[in-house]
């Protein structure tokens, strides 16, 4: 498949970090870990990945900014550009020697996400998607899924852990979509729960409390595959409020009513 320069650029960027972090989950036992917060953790390896990709990215495209989850916002000299990166999405996964997490990164481009690229090195694969060319997993067009009851369908989300998020809240919501769904899946790393409904391997999902790095460019990835991603109204913005139902127009529609949006 061809690829433009900038998603090459991406993919590179990716893909070298990602060597050195499949060679760190294979030591996984002899990390040094640091408490970032209660159940949220930042390991060496973070740390790293986000180093090498902040190095990589300032090579190939020296005047633009960086936002990352560790580091904040690097001011760059193109005010247009702002690359979104989160070096390792499902850290505690990760720490954990559970092989579901990944390395999220964006382009924002005047205010719009017009690419992203989401890489899991445990497994090899690499979700990429440019605005107007389509959703695509290791070179494979991706297309949500095509399921139109939520009795049918297996949703993901987020499980609020110790010291972070809304447990009634979520626990209410919970109920609401296993007692009118086929299942839940709860996998524990957001951007490539956003993935995995763009290849049509989750058929929806809601998810609340992320940051943009987290979910810029599976947002993108769905809308490119063919589905919906929206906030909890119906709006489109989702990056901006950090809350996401998503899934085909059924689904998400589903979705939408029993979660109480519009």
């Amino acid at each position: 498949m061809a690829r433009s320069a900038l998603m090459t650029v991406m993919i590179q960027a990716v893909r070298k970090a990602g060597r050195n972090l499949a060679r760190d989950y294979g030591e996984v036992e002899n990390l040094q870990v640091s408490m970032k917060g209660p159940g949220n953790f930042v390991s060496a390896a973070d740390r790293k990945t986000e180093k090498t990709m902040i190095e990589e990215l300032q090579r190939v495209r020296p005047g633009w900014g960086i936002l990352t989850e560790e580091s904040g916002e690097i001011e760059g000299t193109d005010p247009s550009n702002r690359w979104i990166l989160d070096p390792i999405d499902g850290t505690t996964n990760f720490l954990h020697g559970i092989p579901y997490f990944g390395i999220s990164l964006a382009l924002e481009r005047a205010g719009q996400i017009v690419a992203g690229v989401i890489y899991n090195p445990a497994s090899d694969e690499l979700f990429s998607v440019e605005k107007g060319t389509g959703a695509f997993l290791n070179d494979r067009r991706m297309r949500v899924a095509a399921r139109r009851a939520l009795a049918d369908s297996v949703i993901g989300c987020a499980q609020p852990n110790i010291g972070y998020g809304d447990h009634a809240a979520h626990a209410a919501q919970l109920r609401q979509v296993a007692a009118n769904s086929a299942g839940i899946r709860c996998f524990g790393a957001s951007a490539l729960d956003l993935a995995y409904v763009a290849a049509g391997r989750l058929d929806g999902l809601w998810v609340q409390g992320l940051k943009p790095w987290d979910c810029a460019a599976g947002v993108l990835m769905i809308r490119e595959a063919g589905g919906f991603a929206t906030d909890f109204a119906g709006r489109d913005k989702a990056v901006e409020t950090g809350e996401i139902v998503a899934g085909n127009e059924d689904i998400h529609g589903a979705l939408m009513k029993l979660l109480g949006g519009k």
